[in-house]
């Protein structure tokens, strides 16, 4: 996986997901069908999700794409009306983000837009892996970690507290903890697992549920292709309530029922001397004011 979301392709989504068509989308961006359908396979896998139903002669958003088009149209909008606004001679200020490619492609790239209008002088580059990145190679200068914190020769600040709880498609029809009984159980192998680790066991146990095998059901290694399964109506999965907060509002994921379980903090950590500093403060005070939107 490439460790930046190529803009290209991002571009070509956009486009395609306006006109609902590949074709159009190629004449507006002056290239041809073919490049415009190997970008947007190039962005699904990235983000690991189909973001477009091929037919025939016509493609549709999936859920997924239907989720990210508002998002991605809205930056390039944005990212349009904010170069409009900046003199040719003033440079734009770069900064690298790097974060897990769920809460890139979940949280970081449906806020793109707002980040933009806010920042219009700051140029944010998403770096999108699930190895921690090595701030001394220069890959990145600030990056969102998970975990207890704080971390060794990095200064680093919480953002939010993360929870885990029962989710799955409205269309199952999960109404009572009995039903889990008749469900496929979806699991998310977690690379570090510890006390505060998420599973169907711990869950259980919370929830004084008995009865339940927990060690059946399909395994994921990224989060967004769990996030996806459960939309699919392929089981009940515990998710991220931070990742999953744009499937819930959109009604594609219900919580069906309690309880939820506490995770560790999301930290923005970046090393003590940067020449970011400013750049920095801005994201991270703007991160914050996004918390609630």
């Amino acid at each position: 996986m490439p460790d930046l979301l190529p803009l290209p392709a991002l571009r070509a989504f956009e486009a395609a997901a306006r006109h609902l068509s590949f074709k159009r989308a190629a004449e507006e961006l002056a290239v041809t069908p073919t490049a415009i359908s190997h970008q947007i396979r190039l962005l699904e896998e990235m983000l690991g999700v189909r973001l477009f139903e091929r037919q025939p002669r016509r493609v549709t958003l999936t859920p997924a794409g239907t989720t990210l088009f508002p998002a991605i149209n809205g930056a390039f909008a944005a990212m349009r009306e904010a170069v409009g606004r900046v003199s040719e001679s003033k440079r734009r200020r770069g900064l690298t983000l790097s974060a897990t490619t769920a809460f890139t492609a979940k949280w970081l790239v449906p806020r793109l837009a707002r980040f933009a209008e806010a920042h219009p002088d700051i140029n944010l580059r998403l770096h999108a892996s699930d190895e921690v990145v090595s701030f001394g190679a220069g890959r990145a200068d600030v990056a969102v970690r998970y975990g207890l914190g704080p971390f060794p020769d990095l200064i680093s600040e919480p953002l939010f507290e993360e929870r885990f709880a029962p989710l799955c498609s409205p269309r199952l029809g999960v109404r009572s903890l009995e039903d889990l009984k008749c469900q496929t159980l979806l699991h998310s192998e977690w690379r570090k697992v510890d006390a505060m680790t998420p599973s169907w066991a711990r869950w259980c146990e919370e929830a004084g549920l008995e009865g339940l095998d927990t060690d059946t059901g399909p395994v994921f290694l990224d989060d967004s292709h769990l996030i996806q399964a459960a939309v699919a109506g392929q089981g009940v999965a515990l998710l991220s309530l931070v990742l999953v907060r744009e499937e819930i509002s959109a009604g594609y994921l219900e919580q069906p029922f309690g309880p939820e379980l506490p995770g560790y903090a999301y930290h923005l950590a970046h090393p003590p001397q940067s020449d970011r500093t400013a750049e920095i403060a801005a994201l991270k005070d703007w991160m914050k004011s996004a918390l609630n939107d």
